[in-house]
């Protein structure tokens, strides 16, 4: 089948591979991104296999506490001009206290909820500021996290909103330790809390390209297994938050900080905005060469 230059581009950014590695790649499994990755991975030429996806899409998040509830957003416009607007900044924020306040359990109702208590929904609201600014703009994912009386939120947004993370810790009133708990989510990207999250087929798939990556290099079959095991403990090191180096002190683990507080790291979410949305690429060359030839 034909490869489009656009997922060899994609290809290249989420592995670190050449382009004619991504190209035999997807060739050889068809174009299935996911396939192709495991199999540079196996070949030993794939930096990396995260899965957040690049970002493409402008926007902001933000964070809204209420008590013990506390809410993230992910509110997303066109270009980064917009996203830099007081007034869009303004619309975001809301939003989030929006959500925190009425606490609807999907996009839908939280766009059909009366809006600051007005008369107008949210959705309202929203198409009158897209009238107002020019741009398309669109709330994508929200979630609303909740503590108990003993425990604490750990709210961080880094580069102005870019990237924002809601850490709920039990057993703690220590804002600090949530708050860098929050930054450390920020810069470590982890998908799960611990083990005990990683679904059995996420683990079969890796066990898979690791044992596949151990043959190709030519180990031993006897010892394979054992070598699959280690490596797996160096993913779950990468992936799990509390297996992760913190990164105040690369010498710690989150978990022994968690230990020395008493305290445990109950939930936690971390939007970036504009990932795994795929942005048109706009050709302004080949667009004025068009537009050259129609006359």
């Amino acid at each position: 089948m034909a490869i489009s230059a656009q997922a060899v581009k994609e290809l290249r950014e989420r592995t670190g591979a050449g382009m004619m590695d991504c190209k035999k790649a997807l060739e050889e499994t068809n174009g299935d991104m996911e396939k192709a990755i495991d199999l540079l991975r196996e070949r030993g030429i794939a930096k990396a296999a995260k899965k957040a996806g690049r970002i493409a899409a402008e926007g902001l998040t933000s964070l809204a506490i209420q008590g013990n509830i506390a809410s993230i957003v992910e509110v997303n416009c066109e270009t980064d001009f917009v996203a830099k607007n007081p007034e869009f900044q303004a619309l975001v924020k809301d939003i989030a206290e929006h959500v925190v306040s009425q606490r609807p359990a999907t996009l839908e109702e939280a766009l059909q909820q009366p809006f600051k208590g007005a008369g107008e929904t949210l959705s309202h609201v929203i198409s009158e500021k897209i009238a107002t600014i020019g741009e398309n703009i669109s709330l994508r994912r929200f979630a609303v996290l909740e503590k108990s009386d003993n425990g604490v939120f750990g709210a961080y947004l880094h580069m102005g909103g870019k990237i924002g993370v809601l850490v709920v810790l039990e057993g703690t009133k220590d804002e600090s330790l949530a708050k860098d708990l929050g930054m450390h989510a920020a810069a470590s990207n982890p998908r799960f809390i611990d083990r005990s999250e990683v679904s059995a087929e996420e683990i079969e798939r890796e066990r898979e390209v690791l044992k596949n990556q151990a043959l190709a290099e030519g180990k031993p079959a006897n010892i394979v297994e054992k070598m699959v095991e280690g490596r797996l403990g160096k993913y779950y090191e990468e992936y799990c938050f509390v297996e992760q180096p913190f990164v105040k002190d690369p010498d710690k683990k989150v978990a022994a900080l968690l230990k020395d507080a008493g305290a445990t790291l109950k939930a936690f979410v971390r939007f970036q905005v504009g990932e795994g949305i795929e942005k048109k690429q706009e050709d302004f060359a080949a667009e004025v060469m068009a537009q050259v030839n129609k006359q």
